[in-house]
């Protein structure tokens, strides 16, 4: 089975990473080979959704299987509606995280409930009547102080 660790060092003796959309890079690796390879997280400077992306990440990469530190509600539901189980891991090196694993003794992470969200609160141009001039020209957006 294909597996992705989430991590901030490199390879098997790399530090696994307690926190998943966020994380450096990933290890995937082969639970049966032990083949590994060490893989950039796209998402780690987004701006919003990084979870999603990270999830989304992992999925086009093989992984049936997540461990990591912890993982957010957007990213666990993109992750499960992908069928990718999460595992989670206290702290160790890959390698730990990985035999841990491979004996089931690492717990699953709850799943999350609710709808998914693309990142930070979508914007929108807000409607004339919300917008009135300031005292200085300016405009007044809803729930914005002069």
């Amino acid at each position: 089975m294909r597996i992705a660790v989430s991590a901030t060092g490199t390879g098997l003796e790399g530090e696994a990473s307690r926190t998943f959309g966020r994380c450096p890079r990933y290890v995937f690796l082969d639970t049966e080979t032990m083949k590994w390879e060490t893989l950039e997280n796209p998402a780690v400077a987004a701006s919003g959704g990084a979870g999603i992306q990270a999830a989304e990440f992992v999925i086009r990469n093989g992984a049936k299987a997540v461990v990591t530190g912890s993982v957010g509600p957007n990213a666990s539901r993109v992750l499960e509606a992908a069928g990718v189980s999460v595992h989670l891991l206290q702290n160790g090196t890959v390698h730990e995280a990985v035999l841990a694993f491979r004996a089931e003794s690492l717990p699953s992470a709850p799943v999350a409930a609710g709808p998914v969200r693309r990142g930070r609160a979508e914007c929108r141009e807000p409607e004339a009547s919300e917008v009135h001039e300031g005292h200085r020209g300016g405009r007044i957006l809803p729930g914005r102080e002069e």
